[in-house]
């Protein structure tokens, strides 16, 4: 009886062991995600534990120049030298004030995407959570300070709401290869030429005055088979411009442009005479495209162009006005730009976000020397003579421009923006570039803001903006 007990006693042990092992591993398989966690501003985050390499305290990162303002350097990680981002700037969220003391370190998260690595500071480092992948919800824009492109979403952990980044997308490109680029001008340069309209049968029986008469006609006029010839040449020189457009001056003809580069197409047929529309090398390109370019581009304003834009600007009473100037060029335009707007926002603060590829012309645009001849126009009030006698802007208007070396199809991550000023450079971009760079139009501008693109450019229908004309100028607000 006394070993029946014992043996009943064992079995109901293993049973319970065997229940306990089994709900130890249901629990275990629910942790099937697992986040490092950390703070910015007060909130908690969370990024994949995948993406994290180590974490780690270091401070003194060596500087860059002409990278954008949330690139605090470079640093030295064990002899790999990776980029430092603040993801505070990164997300326009306050940072408290750096001092300059060697001795200060930041937190860091030492990320890995695809065969990347970078260096990420942040406020504070918490701890490695595990929580269920069921669990995490849909992202949701009142959860975080930050766009809502760049959270994956967001999860309950330990009685605390973390808001969970999308590295992958913060620090992945978003443009496509170069074929995928060219889509657009490749799909219009193989279309097929339609088939020619079949000629009508004539009847079999017909008197001579009728006949003269036919062949008079004729003579006079040419056939449908003739003008269906004529029409399928003049349809593939047009797919041949496009093309060349792209190839010498990286213009890509989409909906945003294709009315002025069918209207310009008839005139240059006109001016070049039969067999000689083809554009044969850049000389070509820049001709045809010489009466494309917007009043001032590459120059100085006159005061009629300044004035057309002073009367385009909205009326704003907002203590600090954020403008987005991409393809600046030499600084011509981000500098009278910056003059007209101190004009319409006298007690306004201003950010002019000035950007362009072309790291010469970005680098000498706080240099840019002002003729006499502009000194005594409309930008006389915005100058000031140094002791050499040249003019330059005074320190207002230069504080109000920030020059960058950036391409606008990549990531911008810039503060709601209360005007976009980007005159003909979506043009010169691939479709997939304009269509990037659109979207980040909607995205980045305010409810009440402006966009203001090249002369003879039309945002398409269906990009979410609505076109109206203001004095001599067309502008864009977003579709309420």
């Amino acid at each position: 009886m006394e070993e029946k007990t014992i043996q009943d006693r064992l079995k109901n042990a293993f049973a319970v062991a065997e229940a306990a092992a089994v709900n130890t591993r249901g629990s275990l398989s629910v942790v099937d995600f697992r986040m490092v966690s950390f703070s910015l501003s007060g909130k908690d985050y969370g990024v994949d534990i995948m993406h994290v390499r180590e974490i780690a305290k270091a401070g003194q990162f060596t500087y860059v120049p002409n990278t954008l303002p949330f690139v605090l350097g470079v640093y030295n990680l064990r002899g790999d030298i990776i980029p430092i981002i603040d993801l505070r700037l990164f997300f326009n969220i306050p940072v408290p004030e750096r001092t300059d003391k060697k001795d200060k370190l930041e937190s860091l998260l030492i990320l890995s995407v695809g065969e990347q690595t970078f260096g990420v500071v942040v406020d504070k480092i918490d701890k490695v959570l595990g929580v269920q992948k069921s669990k995490i919800q849909p992202p949701h824009p009142l959860f975080g300070d930050i766009n809502i492109k760049y959270i994956s979403g967001i999860v309950e952990a330990e009685k605390r709401l973390y808001i969970l980044l999308d590295v992958a997308r913060i620090f992945n490109s978003r443009i496509g290869d170069e074929e995928k680029d060219r889509t657009y001008a490749k799909q219009v340069f193989e279309s097929p030429v339609p088939d020619a309209v079949p000629q009508l049968r004539t009847p079999a029986r017909k008197n001579a005055a009728d006949a003269m008469n036919d062949r008079a006609a004729a003579a006079a006029k040419p056939s449908a088979s003739q003008r269906q010839s004529s029409s399928d040449t003049s349809a593939q020189d047009l797919k041949f411009i496009i093309e060349s457009l792209r190839t010498y001056r990286k213009f890509t003809v989409t909906p945003l442009n294709e009315q002025w580069v069918n209207a310009r197409f008839d005139s240059w047929k006109e001016e070049r005479g039969k067999g000689k529309s083809q554009l044969q090398n850049e000389n070509d390109a820049d001709l045809f495209l010489s009466l494309f370019w917007s009043p001032g581009t590459g120059a100085w304003w006159t005061k009629a162009y300044a004035d057309a834009v002073y009367k385009a600007l909205p009326d704003n009473t907002a203590k600090q006005i954020c403008v987005w100037n991409p393809g600046c060029g030499k600084g011509m335009e981000s500098y009278s730009l910056a003059c007209v707007l101190r004009k319409k926002y006298p007690s306004a603060r201003l950010r002019i976000y000035a950007q362009d590829i072309d790291l010469l012309s970005v680098s000498n645009a706080p240099l840019v020397s002002i003729p006499n001849a502009v000194a005594s126009d409309w930008y006389a009030p915005f100058l000031s003579k140094k002791a050499n006698g040249d003019y330059t802007f005074t320190q207002d208007v230069k504080d109000s421009i920030m020059f960058e070396y950036h391409d606008c199809q990549h990531t911008n991550p810039l503060p709601a923006i209360d005007i976009i000023f980007a005159r003909d450079v979506l043009s010169l971009l691939p479709q997939s570039g304009q269509e990037t760079v659109i979207a980040d139009f909607d995205e980045k501008l305010k409810a009440n803001g402006i966009v203001i693109v090249g002369e003879n450019e039309t945002l398409p229908a269906g990009s979410g903006f609505v076109e109206k004309t203001i004095g001599a100028l067309k502008v864009y607000t977003k579709n309420k």
